[in-house]
């Protein structure tokens, strides 16, 4: 399905909205773009949209790394990464198969558990555990946690799981902004390949407007890194949050609805 003029607009305005999140904090942009649109498009349509946006966008995040640091951080995430991408596959596969009702639904739970896992006002329950059980530098358990992350990642462009992986690290900000971008455009190379081959863009208009809409993504994303040093993360997060909230309950009370 492709979007009419005045759909087109807000689809602009909601990839600078995404970029511009993520110039601040150094992820979001997926999430963000994906389940705002996701609240007012077709969900499958919404996830194929942001695939090339999101691409965009972390081109010009990975710069925030120097040479030196990436290749450490390719070196230390490689097993990870490698994982992602083919679960990323097995996402796309379910994308292309999964009705609309579940499809609004899982990107309202996975919204919803962004932000319970990465606001910063209460402790959730069984996270230090989850962690501790999860993290680690282990190749086979960074394998198998990027397989599930991609799967999820595939389908939903949820990447809650990734960042809750990556925190556990405590890199620094600058590194960890660099990480995030780094796997997220390696593994959305290979989305754009394989949303391709399953017809997931089912008419070129649909692959231009992608392509087109990556342009106001950079432009939220370069607004974003200019203003990152001027707000606060508390103001920052504050209104991430309740907007995703928000955002997060209604695509997941839309999709109960309709299954019922």
């Amino acid at each position: 399905m492709v979007p009419t003029g005045p759909e087109t607009a807000l689809i602009a305005a909601v990839v600078f909205a995404g970029g511009f999140v993520t110039g601040v904090t150094g992820f979001g942009y997926a999430i963000f773009a994906t389940a705002t649109l996701a609240s007012v498009l077709d969900p499958q349509t919404a996830v194929v949209i942001v695939i090339i946006p999101i691409l965009a966008a972390n081109v010009s995040l990975v710069r925030e790394l120097d040479r030196s640091g990436l290749r450490s951080c390719a070196r230390r995430f490689w097993p990870f990464v490698a994982a992602a991408a083919a679960g990323t596959v097995v996402g796309m596969i379910g994308l292309a198969s999964v009705s609309p009702a579940p499809l609004a639904a899982g990107l309202g739970l996975f919204t919803l558990a962004y932000v319970a896992t990465e606001q910063p006002w209460l402790t959730v329950p069984g996270q230090a555990w989850l962690a501790e059980v999860c993290v680690g530098e282990s190749r086979p358990k960074k394998a198998v946690l990027g397989l599930v992350s991609g799967a999820v990642f595939g389908a939903t462009n949820a990447g809650v799981q990734v960042i809750a992986y990556l925190e556990a690290f405590d890199l620094d900000h600058s590194t960890f902004v660099g990480v995030v971008a780094m796997m997220f455009l390696g593994i959305g190379g290979v989305r754009v390949a394989v949303a391709w081959w399953l017809g997931l863009y089912d008419s070129t208009d649909l692959v231009v407007l992608s392509t087109l809409a990556a342009v106001p993504g950079l432009v939220g994303v370069v607004t974003g890194k200019r203003l990152r040093p001027r707000i606060s993360p508390a103001q920052r997060d504050g209104a991430v949050y309740v907007l995703l909230s928000v955002i997060g309950a209604k695509l997941l009370g839309d999709g109960l609805v309709a299954l019922a």
